[in-house]
């Protein structure tokens, strides 16, 4: 085996670097067990063309050396390098627009109510990525409740890769995805754009709704109290099935009777969740005793 000293060498690196099955499945365990990604060997092609450009910089000379350097002393940050080469990170402003709509028309309406008279409401995006999720979130309720900086509304915005973390915060988009955002939004909630001419901000209003945070969702929570909304979408298709089924009980435990989670096209609520929320429409669900008239019960009835 390659020594520790040697796992740090620098020097010029081969063009091709060897990766075998063993080396993957290293890799697969180690990020299963620290984030719960879940790599089927199938992705040792995608986690090959991810990580090799990662070894060079490093001047590494072998996937086993990359490995005994995220076992070495002061592998932290290399940690965090791996999770950012290996999460996925594709969304855009007003993904999914149903799941917007329905938010507008169904489920915000007595949340700002609540606000309103004193209330709290609180909002989780979960793998929030670059930010256009929360900030969607943020505009939204903006556009139906101008007041929403003087309320105690709060979007609390988390991922586990601390660089779009960074970009999220920063707030700041190529000006060609401006054109998800609606127009009323796009006119009143958005600065003008930056310097370059080629990017935009998010307006002051709605960044001052939203906290951004780094999260690893297999680790414990910080946050205490309930959570009126969670969007978890398009974020537990990378987790094998019994993890999915933890991450969406545990969700389950935080939503309030009358709380609504949203979930990705591609996922499905499985495990104990599905005895306390209830389908309500595309890929969202209610927490609400089972009781005729109650809302989620009116609700899955009108699709």
């Amino acid at each position: 085996m390659t020594s520790p000293a040697a796992a740090l060498s620098r020097g010029p690196v081969a063009a091709a670097i060897r990766f075998a099955d063993a080396d993957f499945l290293a890799i697969a365990r180690r990020v299963h067990a620290d984030f719960g990604l879940n790599l089927p060997i199938n992705k040792k092609d995608m986690v090959y063309s991810r990580l090799i450009r990662r070894l060079r910089d490093l001047g590494l000379h072998d996937f086993e050396s990359y490995l005994l350097l995220l076992e070495g002393p002061g592998s932290a940050e290399e940690h965090l390098q791996l999770r950012s080469a290996l999460t996925t990170n594709v969304t855009h402003f007003f993904r999914e627009s149903h799941h917007f709509r329905m938010l507008r028309e169904t489920v915000l309406p007595p949340l700002i109510t609540l606000a309103r008279s004193g209330g709290r409401v609180r909002i989780w995006s979960a793998g929030c990525s670059a930010g256009q999720e929360p900030y969607s979130l943020a505009l939204t309720i903006l556009d139906i409740c101008p007041d929403a900086p003087r309320l105690d509304i709060r979007i609390l915005a988390t991922d586990v890769d601390p660089m779009v973390i960074a970009k999220a915060r920063a707030g700041i988009y190529p000006l060609e995805e401006i054109k998800a955002i609606p127009q009323s939004m796009r006119s009143q909630l958005t600065d003008r754009p930056t310097a370059s001419g080629d990017t935009f901000a998010i307006d002051q209003n709605a960044r001052a709704l939203i906290r951004f945070a780094e999260l690893n969702l297999m680790e414990e929570w910080p946050m205490r109290g309930q959570i009126d909304i969670i969007f978890c979408r398009n974020v537990a298709i990378y987790f094998d099935m019994p993890t999915q089924a933890t991450l969406w009980n545990r969700f389950g435990k935080l939503i309030p009777n009358g709380g609504f989670l949203f979930i990705g096209h591609s996922e499905r609520l499985s495990g104990p969740a599905t005895a306390c929320l209830v389908p309500v429409g595309i890929n969202t669900y209610c927490r609400t005793p089972e009781t005729p008239g109650n809302p989620a019960r009116r609700l899955r009835e009108e699709l």
